[in-house]
């Protein structure tokens, strides 16, 4: 049974562990996509995604609140390089994204010891893949507040032609 088991050790120990996800999250923040296995890019994305969360949260808060997060999310990655990026850069162009900032490409298998290889990306950064897509409409919950009746309404005339020739 796994009753507690929310963090996948990746075989390594804590250590070891946050300190290759804080490199490999500043990689991804860098090249805004890295290849790695399946395992650590899923392990990967729960360690980004609350960090671009908070990187996001800049532009709604008091300066206070900025300096904090700035804090937190530097305790987590260690470099200053990548905060840098990740609150100008990242934050910038997924402000308008409710979540969901990474995508997890599977590549097949790594030829040396046949082990699951995938891309991990930031999806607002690539462009070839959103180029064919337009820009979604946001869609609103509330009834329609325009009026009907603003459009002038013609009438039509009450007598047809096969009518008129009737009269004759």
């Amino acid at each position: 049974m796994r009753h507690g088991n929310k963090v996948n050790n990746l075989g390594r120990k804590t250590a070891h562990r946050k300190a290759m996800l804080a490199n490999m999250a500043c990689s991804l923040i860098e090249h805004k996509r890295i290849n790695t296995t399946v395992a650590k890019a899923k392990a990967l994305k729960q360690f980004v995604e609350p960090l671009i969360t908070k990187s996001k949260a800049e532009n709604n808060q008091e300066t206070a609140q900025n300096t904090h997060n700035r804090r937190v999310v530097f305790s987590q990655l260690r470099n200053k390089y990548a905060v840098a990026e990740l609150f100008s850069t990242v934050a910038e162009k997924v402000a308008d994204r409710p979540g969901g900032y990474t995508r997890i490409i599977k590549l097949g298998n790594r030829l040396g010891d046949n082990a699951d290889m995938a891309m991990i990306e930031l999806v607002d950064f690539n462009e070839l893949y959103n180029a064919g897509k337009p820009a979604k409409k946001k869609t609103t919950r509330r009834g329609r507040t325009k009026k009907q009746d603003d459009a002038p309404v013609t009438e039509a005339p009450t007598t047809t032609e096969n009518e008129t020739t009737q009269d004759n």
